[in-house]
């Protein structure tokens, strides 16, 4: 009976252990899909969270950097930097006349005072830019970069003659190989340096017309300086004589022309020389007379008075002919 038992148990066992398993299976995927579910909606609040995070960063920092450009436009900042920009400008304006003045007072300091003058406007609206940028305005140093690296590529790409002309500027006043008031000659152009500016430089010519020439065509070319810095500066009457005139006699009629005029400056030598040319197939005698003058503004006058003098003087004495001249 035991035996009978034993075996019905077994029997029972071994028939129901597979949907046992099968149940419990089906109760554990159940589980683990209800923890993924709950996983996944962790998750979903998490991001959730994060980008309602994102966001209002964003949104801060839309608001501080609108803030910042608000801050930096005040108006009354935008006063303040007027305010400094008229102020200086005739600030200058009377400190360049100043100079001026006491440079047209003597002819010994007159270039020394006008050639301070360049130097002393550089300087001045250097400091103009930075009481605006630095005290009044106060920018972020992050906005400064990106506010001058912008511009900088803005004014690059359409500006570059500009900037050409701005650099050469620069580097005229730091190299210097003129200063104002001395008398220049670029290409065509001659005359005395009225400005120099960061664009251009202004010179008046001996007709007495101001010619801006753009600095950046000043550094590609030759500048030949009559007086460097000096007040006087050499002088050279230029006359054409017959090919067998007294050479002697005319040397020194012509010396002691130079010699007694008001405009001369004795301090330096007078030459006389004499060259051979050829002109409508005729030779002539080229004299040149040499000499230095007191002020540089005397060139053109002391030019016109050595002509005159030196051709009365030889008509006079019989040495040159009227029909040589004629």
């Amino acid at each position: 009976m035991k035996k009978l038992l034993i075996v019905h148990t077994l029997t029972l066992f071994f028939i129901t252990s597979p949907f046992l398993s099968e149940s419990n299976f089906v109760f554990a995927q159940q589980d683990s899909n209800a923890t993924g579910i709950e996983i996944k909606s962790s998750q979903d609040i998490t991001q959730n969270d994060v980008s309602e995070k994102d966001k209002t960063s964003l949104n801060i920092t839309d608001d501080v950097g609108i803030n910042n450009i608000k801050d930096l436009f005040k108006f009354e900042k935008i006063i303040a930097s007027l305010i400094i920009l008229l102020a200086g400008f005739y600030l200058l304006k009377i400190i360049t006349k100043i100079l001026q003045y006491f440079a047209e007072r003597s002819a010994n300091y007159r270039i020394s005072y006008k050639g301070t003058i360049p130097i002393i406007r550089l300087l001045g609206w250097s400091i103009i830019v930075y009481i605006i940028v630095a005290i009044i305005i106060q920018p972020p140093f992050g906005t400064l970069i990106a506010v001058s690296a912008s511009l900088g590529i803005a004014v690059g790409l359409a500006a570059q003659d500009l900037i050409k002309n701005i650099f050469g500027g620069i580097m005229i006043l730091f190299d210097r190989p003129f200063q104002v008031g001395d008398k220049i000659n670029v290409g065509e152009n001659y005359g005395e340096v009225l400005t120099i500016g960061l664009r251009s430089t202004r010179i008046v010519t001996g007709d007495d017309s101001v010619v801006s020439i753009p600095n950046s065509d000043i550094m590609n070319q030759a500048v030949s300086n009559s007086n460097s810095g000096e007040p006087n500066c050499q002088v050279v009457a230029e006359i054409f004589l017959p090919i067998d005139i007294d050479t002697v006699a005319v040397r020194d009629i012509a010396l002691e022309a130079a010699k007694v005029s008001k405009y001369v400056y004795l301090n330096k030598p007078i030459s006389v020389l004499f060259f051979n040319e050829v002109k409508e197939n005729r030779s002539y005698l080229k004299m040149r007379l040499k000499a230095y003058v007191l002020d540089i503004r005397f060139e053109f006058a002391f030019k016109s008075e050595m002509t005159e003098l030196i051709i009365r003087e030889l008509l006079s004495n019989g040495i040159l002919k009227k029909e040589d001249v004629s």
